[in-house]
């Protein structure tokens, strides 16, 4: 019985446990990095085919991303996880149940936030921090996007299962022929035909659209592990309620940084103006690249973890974080000395030296890209264990850690310091709030290898 459990050509239950991270890992991090370069590619060609101020107005649409990627991570992680459980149980039709699960979810939730956001498309921007400016740069992008919202949900939520249904490298190269396809729009549609910022969001969409049909096609084959079947696709409460209760941490998270940026934009158009916005939407395209790098480690984590900890295999679970805490702050130890070294040689990818706006700009990515990487080092370990309590199914420890960092430590830190110290203010407030949620990460996890360790002595 326990052989129908393997869902993969490797054993999660008995194989070394470092060629398990690597071999879910590599793919997931380069799927992960690859959802990260959407927003550096598009930040490069409409700073360089538009202007600094088309950077500044980019910026402006984070916290509406961030509100999307928030539903697609709630849906997408948390049916990743609850797939991976089921089939360390051995139970494949749960499993297939959930795939069902999530592609209901994913069409609702992208279907209403599409038709909402764009009606209230310009009050939200402006709240946002917009000035007139920006506006019209951050409009044209976000119709486009806002139009593709199921696309877009349905794509990652499907790459969350194909993943967790021990189809890494599928995930992966569906992935990278999005960015792929995205590479080459993006100069086709803003440099070629003239159509500015809305060719990029366009050129996204169409991205995501081809990679989707991929997806699509491989969950209607009866030869994948799970695929599409009769009696799946019907909301069930135990699935829904389990999708949800996980997810939450993730959404929590992204929903949190959505609040984060509208603090830190608003703070920067006070004391600094728009291109400091830019320079903010600079600064996090590139920390977020060493994130989603630790993230992809997480994603590589998650159905090892998962399996495991299905299996009762407690050990292989602490050995396994172990090994993913030391690889994640490899990660952002080295983005800490990218950012410390070369700040100036980063903002030039993003806007060419020239006229006074991007001269501004470029100086204020080098001031602040600085300033937020100082602790960055610490940031990997913070993440992983975050994520670790959700794959284990403990979303409540999960969601404070979610939290803390962004709304008990940030958010204060961000309306006290600016007032005082302006800019400089903003910039600090972020490493000094990673500092105080490791510190409290790190206070969990010792609990709860506390309790792993007990559990094996019995």
């Amino acid at each position: 019985m326990k052989q129908k459990s393997v869902v993969t050509p490797l054993s999660l239950g008995t194989d070394r446990l470092a060629t398990l991270l690597v071999r879910y890992a590599i793919p997931s991090i380069i799927a992960m990095t690859s959802t990260s370069l959407y927003n550096i590619i598009d930040s490069i060609f409409i700073g360089h085919g538009v202007g600094a101020m088309a950077i500044s107005g980019l910026a402006l649409t984070m916290p509406l991303m961030n509100l999307s990627s928030a539903f697609g991570a709630m849906v997408g992680i948390g049916a990743a996880a609850i797939i991976s459980i089921r089939l360390g149980e051995g139970n494949r039709a749960a499993a297939e149940k959930t795939l069902g699960n999530v592609v209901l979810l994913n069409s609702i939730i992208g279907l209403v936030m599409m038709v909402i956001s764009i009606l209230f498309l310009d009050p939200i921007l402006y709240f946002f921090g917009a000035s007139e400016q920006t506006l019209p740069y951050a409009r044209d992008f976000m119709q486009i996007i806002l139009a593709g919202s199921v696309i877009t949900h349905m794509f990652l939520g499907l790459n969350e299962v194909l993943r967790a249904s021990g189809y890494p490298q599928k995930a992966m190269f569906f992935m990278l022929t999005s960015v792929a396809i995205n590479c080459t729009l993006n100069p086709l549609f803003i440099f070629v035909f003239g159509w500015g910022i809305r060719g990029s969001a366009l050129a996204t969409v169409i991205a995501q659209s081809v990679a989707l049909s991929l997806s699509l096609r491989h969950f209607s084959r009866e030869d994948s592990f799970l695929h599409f079947k009769r009696g799946i696709f019907r909301l069930r409460r135990k699935i829904v309620s389990g999708i949800l209760s996980i997810g939450t941490a993730p959404f929590l998270l992204h929903l949190c940084a959505s609040v984060v940026v509208i603090f830190v934009n608003k703070a920067l158009q006070l004391h600094g103006g728009d291109l400091y916005i830019g320079a903010y939407g600079v600064i996090n395209r590139v920390v977020m690249l060493f994130i989603m790098v630790v993230s992809g480690l997480n994603q590589g984590m998650q159905p090892i973890v998962g399996y495991n900890y299905g299996a009762k295999q407690d050990l292989r679970v602490m050995k396994t974080l172990f090994m993913t805490i030391f690889c994640a702050t490899c990660v952002t130890t080295a983005g800490f000395l990218i950012g410390e070294l070369f700040p100036r040689q980063v903002a030039l990818l993003f806007v060419g030296e020239g006229d006074l706006d991007s001269t501004q700009l470029i100086e204020a990515v080098c001031e602040g890209l600085r300033i937020v990487v100082v602790f960055f080092p610490i940031v990997g370990f913070q993440i992983v264990t975050s994520n670790f309590f959700q794959y284990i199914g403990k979303p409540k420890r999960a969601i404070l850690l979610s939290m803390t960092r962004q709304m008990l430590f940030l958010v204060p830190l961000l309306i006290l310091l600016p007032s005082h110290y302006g800019t400089l203010g903003v910039w600090w407030s972020m490493p000094i709030a990673d500092c105080a949620a490791t510190l409290l990460a790190a206070l969990l996890l010792f609990q709860q290898i506390r309790w792993f360790r007990k559990a094996m002595a019995h």
